[in-house]
């Protein structure tokens, strides 16, 4: 079973996605806050797998909201923001602070659920061509500084590549089929560079392949 919070400072809305879930067998939610500052509480207390998090709430937004619940050592949850616009620098910003991706309020009902399932599994990208074109428009707005290009020199050769297909939005099954490796070698290399890097999830990962000038929009 996947646990889910949900903060939005609409009431209609909470209960339309909270209705939507747990109609779904293997999803449940185990509460509802109306802002920033209540969800970060509310999530401590309950500690879901995943939390949907509106981007603008009032008392304390969901950027900030979502910085404090993944900031520090202990249990971080995995955070899907929820926003009207895919090309928003709040949710740009929300990624580099480590959010796992982001889901358009009017997503149907099955691609609610899905984006819930895929963000608790983490082998995957969110929404993978939008969330890559809005890091794209966003991280590439100013040269690779110098700490991320040392970074980026100290994964081998074999890391980079897979870095570059994540960068793509591919999973670790379409990872290890473009290097005709296995999919466990491909799992090793991401705990690795991941682990290097100092990222969380795939999300960052996009996000730093960008900004160190890996990948590049149309590379």
């Amino acid at each position: 079973m996947i646990t889910v919070v949900i903060a939005d400072d609409q009431a209609m809305v909470r209960a339309g996605f909270a209705a939507l879930l747990d109609g779904e067998p293997d999803l449940q939610v185990l509460g509802q806050a109306a802002d920033g500052r209540e969800a970060v509480a509310l999530v401590r207390e309950r500690r879901p797998d995943v939390v949907l998090m509106d981007i603008r709430m009032p008392v304390l937004d969901g950027l900030a909201a979502s910085r404090e619940l993944l900031s520090g050592g202990g249990y971080r949850p995995t955070i899907v923001v929820l926003t009207t616009f895919d090309l928003d620098d709040y949710v740009y910003e929300a990624l580099r602070a480590g959010v796992s991706g982001f889901l358009l309020k009017g997503a149907t009902p099955a691609a609610l659920a899905e984006a819930v399932r895929v963000a608790a599994a983490g082998d995957a990208l969110l929404s993978p061509s939008v969330t890559r074109r809005m890091i794209a428009r966003f991280a590439t707005r100013r040269p690779p500084p110098a700490r991320e290009r040392a970074r980026l020199a100290g994964l081998t050769v074999r890391e980079r590549d897979v870095l570059r297909l994540i960068a793509r939005g591919l999973s670790n099954t379409e990872v290890a089929t473009d290097l005709v490796i296995a999919e466990e070698t491909v799992k090793s290399h991401v705990g690795r560079l991941f682990a290097k890097l100092g990222l969380r999830d795939r999300a960052q990962a996009v996000v730093f392949a960008y900004e160190s000038g890996l990948v590049s929009p149309g590379g």
